[in-house]
């Protein structure tokens, strides 16, 4: 799969606040890209630049061998883009609003409606068509905006947290049309909704403060970021302080935690190195006790817990 963007070293200043800290990634043709983190971190003025709406303070964005300083035309042309807030006519029917975009876009009359067909169709938005915009659900409005975006058939689309704000089966919806729009074009969109970035994205690249804190798909993130994984463990007719003892002296546990001793049940956490799988050894020295062992489960850290982690305040 070939790479179809590359940013380099992309730094935006607002004066001297520092929105984009000398990113660079790449993104490979095909892939769904999800610009993952909390407000304020830098992911809409980097969409901007890709798309050709705001210039960098320094650094470079290349579609193939187009960059944006030279070539920001032909850019625009390969890119369909919808802002946070989809700036559509209020007092536009949506049929209107639409052969409106595709006379902008130069679509050939005869061709007009039939393209208005496929993106209705595809944006599932056939039973508003006769509606004015005003009178649109937010969600519906997101539709009208994707089939905007979708007008000119571009090669990527990009799209600036396009759930903001819509109920969760609206949320649903959006996510099912990204998902499909993402079988045939390369889709990158920004959002801090963990949720959404997990079910569609195949790659997710994590934000904080202008820089990039973690890339990669959200098994990879999981696996580079994880760290520890956590041992649950509930036992019955035991002291903790012994079962701390025996199994602090396991190399790979690093630390062994107590959650609750009542009623004769102990239960804790076994904080264990990433890389190890010390369940067997665990189990064998329990059950070399006394103890009646009632719950043993492993806790992986989630995605949540990583975003979390990595962009929380200092």
């Amino acid at each position: 799969m070939r790479n179809l963007i590359k940013i380099s070293e992309l730094t935006k200043y607002y004066d001297n606040v520092c929105a984009v800290d000398n990113i660079s990634f790449e993104i490979k043709k095909g892939e769904i890209v999800g610009l993952l983190g909390p407000n304020g971190a830098g992911k809409t003025t980097t969409l901007r630049i890709l798309t050709c709406y705001l210039e960098p303070t320094s650094g470079n964005v290349t579609f193939d061998n187009l960059n944006i300083y030279d070539h920001s035309l032909e850019i625009k042309r390969l890119v369909g883009y919808l802002p946070e807030s989809a700036p559509i006519y209020p007092d536009m029917l949506v049929y209107d609003y639409l052969k409106f975009v595709a006379n902008i876009r130069g679509i050939e009359s005869k061709n007009q409606d039939n393209r208005i067909k496929e993106l209705a169709d595809l944006c599932e938005i056939n039973e508003v068509m006769h509606k004015s915009v005003f009178e649109l659900s937010k969600g519906y409005k997101q539709r009208v905006g994707l089939a905007h975006a979708m007008m000119s058939d571009p090669e990527i689309l990009v799209l600036d947290e396009p759930t903001s704000g819509l109920d969760p089966n609206q949320i649903i919806d959006i996510r099912n049309i990204i998902k499909e729009i993402g079988k045939k074009k390369t889709v990158i969109f920004s959002t801090h909704i963990l949720s959404e970035a997990e079910a569609t994205c195949d790659r997710i690249v994590i934000i904080n403060k202008g820089k990039i804190v973690a890339d990669g798909s959200t098994e990879e993130i999981k696996e580079k970021k994880g760290g520890d994984y956590l041992i649950n463990i509930s036992l019955m007719n035991g002291r903790f302080d012994d079962i701390k003892r025996t199994l602090n002296n396991i190399p790979e546990i690093k630390e062994v935690v107590l959650k609750n001793n009542k009623d004769k049940i102990i239960d804790f956490s076994i904080s264990c190195k990433a890389k190890d799988d010390v369940r067997p050894e665990i189990y064998r020295r329990i059950k070399e006790t006394d103890c009646i062992l009632l719950e043993f489960h492993t806790e992986s850290r989630t995605l949540e817990t990583i975003f979390r982690e990595l962009t929380r305040e200092n």
